[in-house]
């Protein structure tokens, strides 16, 4: 399974409607990516990123981090 259909199906899984946006730039991954290593962002739950009153509520870090183990464990299945 493509890391994208993965990362979608863990986020249905884990009760998230998943949402493709493309980003430019600006991403760590972002020159993986173009180097045909696909790399997506997987969400934080940040608000007003970058900004000077950014935050994360624990509940987003909580969500994500089921997003990831969902992951993993979908992989392991094979």
């Amino acid at each position: 399974m493509h890391i994208v259909e993965t990362a979608m199906e863990a986020m249905r899984q884990v009760g998230l409607e998943p949402k493709i946006i493309p980003v430019r730039g600006g991403t760590d991954g972002s020159q993986l990516s173009y180097r045909g290593l696909l790399t997506p962002n997987i969400f934080t739950g940040a608000h007003n990123a970058h900004g000077k009153h950014e935050f994360i509520p624990v509940q987003s870090m909580e969500k994500a981090v089921e997003v990831i183990l969902k992951i993993v464990e979908l992989y392991a299945k094979g």
